[in-house]
C-alpha cells in the first residue's frame, strides 16, 4: 500500500506509507492526488494533514526513476495540488524530510516536526537541482543566506535549527496528533510561499557558495546551477523561476553526471553482506581490544570507544602505551577544539579506555584488530600472542598489502581471522575493506560487517592478494605514472591531469603527503618476486635514499617551505632524465589527454584483473574502493563505470595498442577479452 487515509477529529489524513524510507514513486504521487481530492470533498474536515508512516516523513523523489522518462503525474504537479487545496495542508514531521519530501511539505500551509526531523533538499549530490520549487519556495521562506547555505552543498537541518530559521514552523514530540489539533489561524494569515515577497538579494552569500562549491564539489555542474536558481528568486516571479528551475532539473537528470552519482548512490545501498553471512550471527563488539597504538591504531581505537565499545588498547612496553594514550588524547582534544564534543565528556572517555603493556585480561574481548608494523614477523608475534590471550574471540588484521591465508596459519583456528583495512585516517575515513581469506567463517565476516555498520563505515568485501582491491590498483596506476615520467610526461602534468579530471589532489602531490618512504618500503618487500623484464624506474627510490621523503622531509616531488605554496622540485628532471637514459628512451612530451588516458586505462585493466580473479565482487564494489579510498572522483563514477560510458570496444581497441608496445606491463585483462566477445560492459555483469 503507497497512500492511507484517515479521518481523526475534523482532519483528514494522508499517510506516505512506503516504509522505511517512503520513497515518492509514481504511486504515491498518484495516491496524494487522489487523497487530496477525496478529503476536499468532506465538508466535515477543516484540514488535511500529510504525514509519513514509520519513523520518516519522506526521504525524497526515488532515484530508480531517474533513468527513466517522466511519468505523470509528476511531483510538481502533486506540489501545486497541495498548496491550492482548498482545505489547508499541514506537514506532520518525523524523521528525514527531503528532496522531493521537503518539496512536498514546502507547499503546505504550516509544518509541525518532532526532534527527530531533518529537513533539506539534497538533490546536488545525485547531479541534479530540486525540480518541485524547492529553489524558488526555500529562499522566499527563510531568506537567501540560509537557502544558499543548504541548496548548494545539499546541506539539511535538524528540528531546532529548522525551527530557528523558519523552515518549521512548531516542534512537537507527536508533529500528527498536533498537526490535527493545532489553531491554524497563523498559518491562515499569511500566504502560501509562492506568493510570498522576493527575498532580499545576497551576492555576498552567493559568491561564498560558489567559492564553496567550487572547493568541495569541484568539476560538478548541479551545485553552480543550484545557485543560479536560488538568486532568481529575488528578481524574478515565482512561476518563471518554477519553469527554469524544471528545466534545468530536466536536463541535468540526463547527463553523464547525473548518472554517475546515481551509480555511486545505488552502490552503496547495495554494500551488504553476502546471504550466508547475513545469516551468521557476529561476535559483540561491546568490548574490543586493538594491537598496536600508531597513527592507524589510535584512530581505529578513537573509533571504537566513539561507537560505545569498551577498548583495551595494547602495546610493546608502558612507554609505547603512554604514546597511544597521548594519541588518542590528541584526536579527542580535536574533537572538542571542533565542538563535536565537551571537554568532560572526552575526559570520561579517555579514562574509560585501558591502555596497557602486555596481553592480559583480554578473554572478555569480541574482537582484536591488530595495528601493529606491516612486517610479518611483528605480525606473527602479535596474532600468537592474541590467539593464547583471547581463544573465542574474532581476530582482525590491518593489514595493507600482506598476506592474511598466511597469517590464518599461525592460528589454532584460521577460520576467526579476517582482514579489516580501514584507511587513515581510520576515525574519518568512511571505507572499509573486509577482506575475506580461505579459512574466514561467515562469523568472521559478519563481525567485520557489524563492526562496520557500528562505525558508520563502507564495508566492500574483498579477496586476498597483494594489496586487495585498492592497493594493488593504485600500484598499478603508480607504474603506468612512473613510465609516463620516462616516456616524457612531467610529475606536475600528471598531478594537473588528475586535478583537471576531478580528484583532489595529484598522485605525486598525494605521495608527498603520505610520505614516499611507505611505498618505498613495499617496494622493498616485493623485490625479490619482482619480474626483471617488467620496466621498472629507480627514480623514487633514489628521492629516498637521498632523504627526500614529502613534506615531512620538506622534499619530496615538491618543496616545502613554510608558509609558502609548494613548488615543483627542480632536482627531480635530472633524476628522471637519467633513469630514461637508463631504459634507452629517448623522452618527449606528451599529451595532456594521452597522460590522463593512459592513468585511467592502467586502473581499468587493473580492476578487470581484479573482477576475472574474484578479488572484486562487482564492478560497483570497485568504483566504491576507488571512490572512497582512492579519491577518484565521485562525478565520475569510479573507474569501471566511466569504463562503462565510453563502451569495452573501445577500451579494449585502446588497452591492445598499448599492449603491443608493452605485452608485459599492459596484457589485457581476460574478462575484457571476454566481455567484447559477449558484447557485455562491466556494469552488466553486476545485473546477473
Amino acid at each position: 500500500m503507497s497512500i492511507v487515509t484517515d479521518i481523526r477529529g475534523t482532519a483528514g489524513v494522508i499517510l506516505i506509507d512506503r516504509v522505511p524510507v517512503n520513497a515518492i514513486n509514481h504511486d504515491i504521487r498518484s495516491g496524494i492526488l487522489d487523497a487530496l481530492a477525496e478529503l476536499a470533498g468532506n465538508p466535515s474536515l477543516d484540514r488535511i494533514v500529510l504525514a509519513g508512516a514509520g519513523k520518516i516523513f519522506a526521504a525524497g523523489a526515488d532515484a530508480g526513476e531517474f533513468s527513466k522518462p517522466p511519468t505523470d503525474p509528476g511531483l510538481p504537479k502533486v506540489v501545486a495540488a497541495i498548496e491550492a487545496s482548498s482545505l489547508p495542508v499541514v506537514a506532520a514531521i518525523r524523521g528525514a524530510c527531503l528532496g522531493g519530501g521537503l518539496e512536498l511539505a514546502l507547499a503546505c500551509r504550516w509544518r509541525i516536526a518532532d526532534q527527530t526531523a531533518q529537513l533539506g533538499l539534497p538533490e546536488v549530490v545525485l547531479g541534479v537541482v530540486p525540480g518541485s520549487g524547492g529553489t524558488q519556495r526555500l529562499p522566499r521562506l527563510v531568506g537567501m543566506e540560509t537557502a544558499l547555505s543548504m541548496i548548494p552543498q545539499g546541506r539539511s537541518l535538524k528540528a531546532a535549527a529548522a525551527c530557528e530559521a523558519g523552515l518549521v514552523d512548531a516542534l512537537d514530540d507527536d508533529p500528527l496528533k498536533a498537526a490535527c489539533e493545532a489553531d491554524l489561524a497563523a498559518a491562515l494569515a499569511r500566504p502560501p510561499i509562492s506568493a510570498m515577497p522576493r527575498p532580499l538579494a545576497a551576492p555576498e552569500a552567493a559568491a561564498a557558495a560558489r567559492k564553496t562549491a567550487a572547493k568541495k564539489m569541484r568539476g560538478q555542474r548541479a551545485p553552480a546551477e543550484a545557485i543560479t536558481l536560488v538568486e532568481l528568486t529575488a528578481d524574478t516571479d515565482f512561476e518563471t523561476g518554477l519553469a527554469k528551475e524544471r528545466a534545468c532539473f530536466l536536463e541535468l537528470r540526463s547527463t553523464a553526471e547525473c548518472a554517475a552519482l546515481r551509480h555511486v548512490f545505488f552502490a552503496e545501498r547495495a554494500a551488504r553482506p553476502p546471504a550466508s553471512v547475513k545469516a551468521a550471527d557476529p561476535q559483540s563488539l561491546d568490548k574490543t581490544v586493538v594491537v598496536g597504538g600508531g597513527t592507524m591504531g589510535a584512530g581505529i581505537a578513537y573509533a571504537l570507544m566513539q561507537s560505545g565499545s569498551a577498548v583495551t588498547l595494547v602495546e610493546r612496553d608502558d612507554e609505547a602505551a603512554t604514546s597511544a594514550r597521548a594519541r588518542v588524547s590528541g584526536l579527542l582534544d580535536a574533537a572538542v577544539s571542533r565542538g563535536l564534543t565537551s571537554a568532560d565528556k572526552a575526559a570520561a572517555q579517555l579514562t574509560s579506555m585501558r591502555f596497557q603493556a602486555g596481553y592480559d585480561d583480554l578473554q572478555d574481548g569480541g574482537l582484536a584488530i591488530e595495528a601493529a608494523f606491516e612486517d610479518m614477523a611483528v605480525k606473527k608475534d602479535v596474532l600468537a600472542a592474541l590467539d593464547s590471550a583471547m581463544p573465542d574471540a574474532v581476530l582482525a588484521t590491518n593489514t595493507s598489502y600482506l598476506d592474511i591465508d598466511k597469517m590464518a596459519g599461525w592460528l589454532a583456528d584460521p577460520s576467526r581471522l579476517v582482514g579489516l583495512h580501514f584507511f587513515s585516517p581510520a576515525h574519518i575515513m568512511k571505507l572499509l575493506e573486509i577482506v575475506r581469506g580461505k579459512a574466514s567463517s561467515d562469523m568472521a565476516l559478519a563481525t567485520g560487517f557489524a563492526l562496520a555498520k557500528r562505525l558508520g563505515k563502507l564495508p566492500v568485501m574483498v579477496g586476498v592478494c597483494d594489496g586487495f582491491v585498492g592497493n594493488r590498483m593504485l600500484q598499478r596506476v603508480r607504474e603506468a605514472a612512473e613510465h609516463l615520467l620516462l616516456d616524457g610526461a612531467e610529475f606536475t602534468q600528471i598531478d594537473r591531469v588528475m586535478t583537471n579530471f576531478g580528484y583532489a589532489m595529484g598522485l605525486y602531490m598525494t605521495q608527498d603527503l603520505s610520505g614516499l618512504d611507505i611505498a618505498w618500503a613495499n617496494r622493498k618487500r616485493q623485490a625479490d618476486n619482482r619480474d626483471p623484464n617488467r620496466r621498472y624506474s629507480r627514480v623514487q627510490d633514489e628521492m629516498c635514499a637521498a632523504g627526500r621523503l614529502g613534506r615531512k622531509s620538506g622534499a619530496g616531488w615538491y618543496v616545502y617551505e613554510d608558509g609558502a605554496k609548494p613548488v615543483p622540485n627542480p632536482g627531480v628532471a635530472a633524476l628522471v632524465e637519467a633513469e630514461a637514459e637508463r631504459h634507452g628512451i629517448s623522452r618527449r612530451p606528451m599529451d595532456d589527454d594521452a597522460v590522463l588516458n593512459t592513468l585511467l586505462l592502467a586502473l581499468i585493466n587493473e580492476a578487470a584483473g581484479l573482477l576475472g580473479e574474484g578479488i572484486a565482487g562487482r564492478a560497483a564494489d570497485v568504483d566504491l574502493v576507488l571512490v572512497h579510498g582512492y579519491g577518484f572522483p565521485r562525478f565520475r563514477g569510479g573507474p569501471l563505470f566511466h569504463a562503462h560510458q565510453i563502451g569495452i570496444a573501445t577500451i579494449h581497441e585502446q588497452l591492445k595498442e598499448l599492449e603491443a608496445g608493452d605485452p608485459l606491463v599492459w596484457k589485457v585483462a581476460p574478462l575484457i577479452e571476454q566481455l567484447v566477445a559477449d558484447g557485455k560492459g562491466f556494469l552488466d555483469q553486476d545485473a546477473k
